[in-house]
């Protein structure tokens, strides 16, 4: 059974989340050339995360998930639209970016290539506190290198040891350590537990949690598993070829899908529950579009088990269906969400 399955996880501690909108996403395009043509990974995604909470971006692979993190932590210049970390644009040049890039941080699907084989733990941890100039010595910093190692399960003698001593879920413990030392306000975390064992995964998933109450962090996270993303996230964005196609509160979106993308998603995650066995497999057929050249109407109508005429000449606006409820950019909501 998977560790993010119904019965591994108890339920997380969820903090009250304040009502400061921490990071606002508006209108971002993110597209790269591509034989003399433009790729389009990310298109119109507007979204925004308060200080406190969880909020996680669904999909299968592809999807532009990652391309959309990544130009939120800075990584990617945006096309069109903007990212604004309290208040000040990601993208602006200025003496602030060094601010924003302490404040938003990004942890990698797989720890190992971000971690350099020929330096020790306590180099790795130092050499991002230099750069930002946290402090001029080693020495100055060796009770919070320390503590931060404390703080995710591993001891200090991991200091003078090198990534090649370590497991893959103790590299990921140390990955979060070094990005602690930042202080950061915002972690992006890129399918954080995708590539661990099963039996490491609840423990990571556990740690983050547990660390959020702790250093007061907000979570950005990046999955493809929606279990998993209902039990852990506030809030959940559903992404399809570069665009959010749903969104709401992460429970109600698992539980009562209202767009047939995420229904689909849903149904395909293993599941151990007898009244989930229960539900019908959603099988989509063919491969999704190019995002080079996305096709009109609906962008899910080519794949859509449930698409009719309008969808393949208009496109649907995201927004409540009816009688309420969280966003969902479909002409039919809600039709296949308890198949």
């Amino acid at each position: 059974m998977s560790a993010t399955g119904e019965a591994t996880l108890p339920p997380h501690p969820r903090p009250k989340t304040a009502t400061t909108p921490l990071l606002e996403v508006a209108g971002l395009h993110v597209t790269f050339p591509v034989g003399g043509r433009r790729l389009q990974a990310v298109r119109d995604v507007s979204l925004t995360i308060n200080e406190g909470a969880v909020f996680a971006i669904v999909g299968e692979s592809g999807c532009g998930k990652s391309s959309l993190v990544r130009a939120i932590c800075g990584m990617y210049q945006p096309s069109a639209g903007s990212v604004r970390f309290r208040g000040i644009d990601v993208h602006a040049p200025g003496e602030h970016w060094r601010q924003i890039r302490r404040g938003v941080q990004l942890l990698f699907q797989e720890p190992l290539p971000s971690l350099n084989p020929r330096h020790t733990i306590r180099r790795i941890f130092w050499e991002p506190m230099q750069a930002n100039r946290l402090a001029s010595d080693m020495r100055e910093v060796e009770a919070d290198m320390r503590a931060q190692l404390a703080s995710v399960g591993l001891g200090a003698e991991a200091l003078d040891r090198y990534p090649r001593d370590f497991s893959g879920g103790q590299l990921q413990r140390i990955a979060l350590a070094r990005i602690l030392l930042l202080k950061p306000q915002l972690i992006c975390a890129d399918e954080p537990v995708s590539a661990l064992d099963v039996s490491v995964q609840a423990q990571v998933v556990h740690l983050l949690e547990r660390l959020r109450v702790e250093q007061a962090l907000t979570y950005l996270i990046i999955s493809h598993d929606l279990p998993l993303v209902s039990r852990i996230a506030d809030r959940v964005a559903v992404m399809y070829l570069g665009e959010v196609v749903e969104t709401g509160p992460a429970d109600v979106v698992s539980r009562e899908p209202q767009h047939p993308y995420t229904a689909a998603l849903r149904s395909a995650t293993p599941v151990a529950r007898m009244d989930e066995l229960q539900r019908k497999r959603i099988i989509l057929k063919g491969e999704p579009p190019s995002p080079i050249d996305p096709p009109s109407g609906c962008a899910f109508h080519t794949r859509c088990p449930i698409a009719r005429a309008r969808c393949r000449t208009e496109k649907p606006a995201l927004q409540p269906p009816p009688g309420g409820g969280h966003r969902v950019a479909c002409h039919f909501p809600g039709e296949m969400g308890n198949a």
